[in-house]
């Protein structure tokens, strides 16, 4: 007997919906096991096995001679970065999360349309959730004078299971000899001077020397993914001269440190676990969005018994992901009872990502303390180990405690049963937030 018409949709309907079922699985999953135990101390963040693990086991090799500048809120970030495309002489690579409309998304896109023009090699990469709300006539504009741009994981039908894998990653390099990364996105609420709730507070970080190539190498990475094209010579990767004696050189020791679910998902959160583990002394975390998973949370309570105190400061009522404050906020009972000293930025939303540990390493870049940067983003962090650059960002950071309010643990236990039922609902989406 022959199938009726209406058994045949059904079977056909069953079909899809289960391949729907299946893609959507893999878009909230990532394919490397999850980290399941605790890291033990094996050292501290100042003996040479802890840069060596960082340097040999996880990351790229941690290199001498770089310059480092901490630069804060929009009107002190954006000038250098038009500066540096402006004086571009052979290239610039420049990989963001949003890319949004506005003026200021416009003097970007004149500067590199004027590079573009000018005969230099110009590549722009933009995720392509994080660029949805660009403007489409910077991008005709671009591409009209040269400039290669390339969507990630932009939706097609044989990649859909990779559409919650973004790239998070923001980094700009000039010429292979200067770079940029941080937090900042290109739109209007990363400008001005963090004055008031439209325009957000947070830092970016230039640097030059010799660690600026492996910064080239992590945007490279991810264009060669989107493009298939492999940029190389003089052209992104120079020979760095000596610059001098009218400029001094500089000393500091770095490494670009990157994850991605593709290759090494658990790296960016093995070397936090890592870093919390081998500290001594204190910790501050600047994080924009803060959902530690349970190994973090003790990771860092262990850090606490042992005597380290940990500061930490995270965005308050102004914020654009409510699950994202509802989870965390649900997640401190452990590090409220265990001692650490958590604040909540008061004036504007807080977007920071810089982690010190005991006075010497810094970690910035585009990971938040949480598990899509964790597992499903692609991020990359520039880690410093500088006592200066750190005893500078410590500065900044209780500088930035002037504004913000402490959560004690009574306030906590106190909170009202509305918000208590928010959080735990928002924290059943913990694994996507």
């Amino acid at each position: 007997m022959k199938p009726s018409f209406s058994r045949v949709g059904t079977i056909a309907s069953t079909v899809v919906l289960t391949v729907a079922a299946m893609l959507l699985a893999l878009n909230f999953t990532s394919g490397a096991k999850k980290l399941d135990e605790q890291i033990k101390r094996e050292c501290s963040l100042h003996d040479a096995q802890y840069q060596r693990a960082l340097g040999v086991l996880l990351g790229p090799p941690i290199l001498d001679g770089n310059r480092f500048e901490a630069l804060y809120n929009g009107d002190r970030i954006f000038p250098p970065m038009l500066q540096a495309i402006h004086s571009a002489q052979k290239s610039i690579t420049f990989e963001t999360y949003i890319y949004w409309s506005g003026d200021i998304g416009k003097a970007f896109a004149d500067a590199l349309t004027e590079r573009a023009r000018a005969g230099i090699k110009v590549h722009v990469l933009l995720d392509w959730v994080g660029s949805a709300k660009i403007d489409e006539s910077f991008l005709k504009d671009m591409g009209a004078a040269g400039v290669q741009i390339r969507k990630f994981h932009q939706p097609s039908w044989y990649d859909i299971a990779r559409l919650n894998n973004r790239t998070h990653r923001k980094l700009l390099v000039v010429d292979g000899r200067t770079g940029f990364t941080g937090g900042v996105g290109i739109a209007p609420a990363w400008t001005g001077n963090a004055q008031d709730a439209e325009h957000w507070r947070d830092s970016h970080f230039k640097v030059e020397g010799p660690v600026v190539a492996q910064m080239q190498a992590v945007f490279m990475d991810n264009w060669i993914k989107a493009s298939g094209d492999v940029l190389h010579g003089e052209t992104y990767f120079p020979a760095l001269a000596p610059l001098g004696p009218a400029v001094p050189a500089g000393t500091g020791r770095a490494q670009v440190f990157s994850s991605s679910p593709s290759g090494g998902s658990e790296s960016m959160h093995l070397m936090y676990l890592l870093s919390i583990a081998a500290a001594a002394k204190n910790i501050d975390l600047s994080s924009a969005y803060f959902v530690p998973d349970d190994l973090t949370v003790g990771a860092l309570v262990a850090a606490m018994q042992r005597g380290v105190r940990v500061r930490i400061i995270v965005p308050g009522s102004i914020i654009d992901s409510q699950s994202a404050r509802g989870a965390s906020r649900a997640s401190w009972g452990p590090l409220l009872e265990a001692g650490a000293e958590i604040s909540e930025y008061q004036p504007t939303m807080f977007h920071v990502k810089v982690f010190t540990v005991d006075g010497l390493l810094s970690s910035v870049g585009s990971t938040n303390f949480d598990n899509r940067s964790f597992r499903l983003n692609d991020e990359a962090n520039l880690n410093i180990y500088d006592t200066a650059f750190a005893a500078a960002q410590t500065t900044q950071f209780e500088a930035d405690l002037t504004h913000s309010k402490r959560v004690t643990l009574q306030a906590w236990r106190d909170r009202p049963l509305r918000e208590k039922a928010w959080g735990h609902i928002a924290s059943l989406l913990s694994s996507q937030l």
